[in-house]
């Protein structure tokens, strides 16, 4: 029999989870939406979160000698739909033909959020959210930015690491989609087949990870970051 304390901290322990939950997911699927911005980047990041994704899904039955954390062909049609997609959002010479925009976007968050969701409760770690590790990194500290700029948040702007890329750095945004792409499948790959299957060894993993892009990010912010301070001073010289 439970007593009436440990039910009240067993019930106050699964409040936080989910509140802690529901912020991660939130800020997951904004993130998503913000940086569909460039040519490739939401089709190539997809890719790279939901491929390695499907290949801890092929393996759980081995290694946990139980059924798949989610069904196979969930996986299969998201990845078939994403590529599908890469023909219009995804292509190396002119313009995309189609973003994602606020609806896809969304669309795509939900899908992810749920087979990541379904992992995580299934290894009962949480740490597998490193398959997110790139867009987070990106996506927070961008937020952090602008919050220190004293920045209204609500406005559009054009501070994030990749929109450095393209805008002011004028790289090719299939160039910059790829570079996302690579990064994340860097992460994500290692930390599947190379980090040791224990809970200590995935947090050291996700940690080091976490801080080695956050210093890459402040440091490329700090070498490159006037180059937009300079375009924002000729539109108001403009106007």
């Amino acid at each position: 029999m439970v007593s009436g304390s440990a039910f009240q901290v067993s019930l106050l322990w699964q409040v936080v989870i989910a509140g802690v939950a529901l912020f991660f997911c939130v800020g997951a699927t904004n993130f998503i939406n913000f940086m569909d911005g460039i040519n490739g980047i939401t089709a190539a990041y997809v890719l790279a979160m939901l491929v390695p994704i499907a290949l801890v899904n092929r393996s759980f039955a081995s290694f946990r000698m139980t059924e798949s954390f989610i069904e196979p062909s969930y996986l299969v049609i998201a990845i078939i739909g994403i590529m599908v997609f890469s023909i219009f959002n995804f292509r190396p010479k002119g313009k995309a033909k189609c973003f994602a925009g606020d609806v896809g976007s969304i669309g795509i968050a939900f899908i992810i959020l749920f087979a990541l969701g379904r992992l995580m409760l299934a290894t009962k770690d949480v740490t597998y959210i490193v398959f997110f590790l790139v867009y987070g990194i990106d996506g927070s500290l961008t937020i952090f930015h602008r919050i220190m700029l004293h920045e209204n948040l609500g406005q559009a702007h054009r501070k994030h690491a990749y929109q450095l890329m393209a805008n002011e750095l004028k790289m090719s945004h299939v160039t910059v989609s790829l570079i996302y792409m690579m990064m994340q499948l860097v992460i994500s790959l290692g930390f599947i087949y190379l980090c040791p299957n224990t809970v200590l060894a995935h947090w050291i993993y996700l940690v080091v990870a976490g801080i080695v892009l956050a210093v890459a990010y402040v440091l490329f912010k700090m070498k490159y970051y006037h180059l937009h301070e300079e375009y924002l001073r000729s539109l108001s010289s403009k106007s």
